[in-house]
């Protein structure tokens, strides 16, 4: 019986290499290691953007100050139109009811001395308000030239009701310049013009305000001079005027 003969396994042209033993391990590259720790780039803000960051707190509390201011001023219009709306107040009125001058002495030298006497009524036209009248200076001018001083106690008015006022204002040895002097000399009367100044709050039941100041300027007055001893005739005077100074801060108004 012959013999079989079979073909052989064919050879594989391309033999994998051979294992070969595990050699040492190198580090990563540089630029493996620097791609695998860098963040991802977030641009940084600009200086104006920063800037405007530490602003807005700051522009925050303005914005709510000037917001309470604008708050403030509307409550106190509203509670000032109620006020009015309520009350309806009327400023003081005052006029000149006498002026007499009691003496009227001019020297050689120029030394003044005089002695008026001035009865003034002050109205309160108000229903509901009361006034509280501090002490009331009175000058007593002639050309421009101030030729007695004196004043007026404090006093309480009440509403709608009229008060009369008196005094003897004077003046001693003041002394005047030439023109003046000649000019009081002569004439038998004087041109006089009265201002009067003072502070006056309100009562309105158990409520008091801050007072506020008043001045008062009456002119048109002519008074009769005194010959020898015997006293000059009284004289009325005209309405005056009446004008409110109110403090703001540091300005009167």
């Amino acid at each position: 019986m012959a013999d079989r003969v079979y073909p052989s396994a064919k050879t594989n042209p391309n033999p994998p290499p051979p294992a070969t033993a595990p050699g040492p391990a190198f580090p990563p590259a540089k630029s493996q290691l620097n791609g695998a720790t860098r963040l991802p780039y977030r641009p940084q803000p600009s200086k104006a953007s920063r800037l405007r960051s530490r602003r807005s707190p700051c522009c925050s509390c303005c914005l709510c100050l000037i917001m309470l201011l604008v708050i403030l001023i509307i409550l106190v219009a509203v509670a000032g139109a109620v006020f009015y709306v309520v009350y309806r107040p009327h400023r003081p009125a005052f006029s000149v009811s006498a002026i007499r001058v009691a003496a009227l002495n001019v020297s050689t030298a120029g030394h003044l001395t005089s002695r008026f006497n001035l009865n003034v009524t002050t109205r309160n036209p108000n229903k509901k308000l009361i006034y509280l009248y501090d002490l009331i200076s009175v000058s007593i001018t002639s050309g421009g030239v101030d030729v007695a001083d004196g004043s007026f106690a404090a006093f309480v008015q009440d509403a709608g009701s009229s008060t009369l006022l008196s005094t003897a204002a004077s003046s001693s040895s003041q002394q005047l310049d030439s023109t003046a002097a000649s000019d009081l000399r002569k004439g038998s009367s004087l041109p006089l013009e009265v201002d009067m100044e003072t502070k006056a709050g309100v009562k309105i039941g158990g409520l008091k305000t801050k007072k506020i100041g008043i001045r008062v300027r009456c002119e048109g007055i002519s008074a009769a001079v005194p010959k020898g001893k015997a006293a000059g005739a009284a004289s009325a005077g005209s309405d005056c005027k009446v004008k409110l100074r109110v403090k703001i801060w540091k300005w009167t108004l």
